[in-house]
């Protein structure tokens, strides 16, 4: 793999203090209850953050006025081991229907004892979208998937 493209992916790892079923049911089902109102990109406020359960699955987000917006789909579930995201956002922010520039999120729960579990995420692909520097800066970011998955690992501990 080439150096730029090993570079432009995001991984990260952290323990949660949960079980690897409850740590996949908070991630997907209970999406909503960490994802922070802040993150939408729709014209709306945020009201919802949405993961369908399912191969093919809608991710999206609802907004206070009842406009949806699509951030990708779900392209493997496997409970509770296992979770792949296609992810449709540029590097603005901005939807983009082209699955030529999709990036992809997987996220990958492993048992650590009977209550707790290691994530191991990975933002990959980024290399693919447009504006693709900017895209893997923010998600980097603390502001990006660092704090959203502390907000996560909080909400699962429960």
């Amino acid at each position: 793999m080439p150096e730029s493209v090993s570079a432009m992916t995001v991984r990260k790892q952290l323990v949660v203090e949960a079980s690897c079923a409850r740590a996949f049911d908070v991630f997907t089902s209970e999406f909503d209850s960490w994802w922070p109102p802040s993150h939408h990109i729709g014209k709306a406020d945020l009201f919802a953050a949405v993961i369908e359960p399912g191969v093919g699955g809608r991710w999206y987000e609802k907004g206070v006025d009842g406009s949806e917006c699509d951030w990708g789909r779900v392209l493997a579930w496997e409970p509770p081991t296992r979770l792949v995201l296609s992810w449709h956002l540029n590097g603005r922010w901005e939807v983009d229907d082209d699955p030529a520039h999709a990036s992809e999120i997987e996220v990958r729960f492993t048992p650590d004892g009977d209550a707790r579990t290691i994530i191991h995420f990975e933002h990959r692909h980024i290399e693919r979208s447009v504006y693709a520097e900017q895209l893997r800066v923010g998600v980097d970011s603390p502001g990006g998937w660092s704090g959203l998955l502390a907000r996560f690992a909080e909400k699962a501990r429960g």
